[in-house]
């Protein structure tokens, strides 16, 4: 990520997170006890999911991102795994639900981030939900990321890429934010 995304770490996006991108996204969805964390970045998502879930597993691909956080939840129920979300190191079916927020966008390719699509459901148990958040394209979040990886995904192909990684029942909206899509493995 370019220096831009320390907006990531501020006070005012840990709060938009908290009180209006969570809540909007999650809405009355049951996760279940053991959920998957994929892209933490600085952590704004991984404190909100800690509060609220009995165990999470967070997968940041970051060295540095994953040792911060690492630190910082040491000794607690959430657990952070430096590692990339394309190949997971867990046993199918292992988690009761998925989240990742804000951060397809990093994955370079759309055949990665199938990839990491296949790879969540994987993990996941039949009947779990994956919920997900990221922007739309534009001018301006494409400026934002100049000299960063900026693969945007148009929110109108989700159901299809979702439905060809094992999920179902997909639904999509889109608002401010971007995009959120809830989605259950088959």
């Amino acid at each position: 990520m370019n220096d831009g995304h320390r907006v990531c770490d501020s006070p005012e996006w840990r709060a938009a997170v908290r009180d209006e991108m969570i809540p909007w996204a999650l809405g009355e969805i049951d996760l279940g006890g053991d959920v998957l964390e994929i892209g933490p970045g600085y952590g704004a998502t991984t404190d909100v999911f800690a509060e609220r879930l009995p165990r999470l597993t967070s997968v940041e691909i970051d060295p540095d991102l994953a040792a911060r956080l690492r630190a910082r939840y040491a000794g607690t129920h959430v657990e952070v795994v430096q590692g990339d979300a394309t190949q997971l190191a867990f046993p199918d079916g292992r988690f009761s639900g998925a989240v990742c927020f804000s951060m397809l966008h990093h994955v370079p390719s759309a055949e990665l981030q199938n990839r990491l699509f296949a790879e969540a459901a994987r993990v996941m148990g039949p009947g779990s939900h994956l919920i997900a958040v990221d922007g739309v394209e534009s001018d301006a979040v494409r400026a934002f990321h100049d000299g960063d990886t900026y693969q945007p995904i148009d929110p109108s192909t989700l159901a299809a890429r979702l439905a060809d990684a094992g999920f179902s029942d997909v639904a999509v909206k889109v608002n401010e934010y971007g995009w959120a899509v809830r989605a259950r493995r088959a």
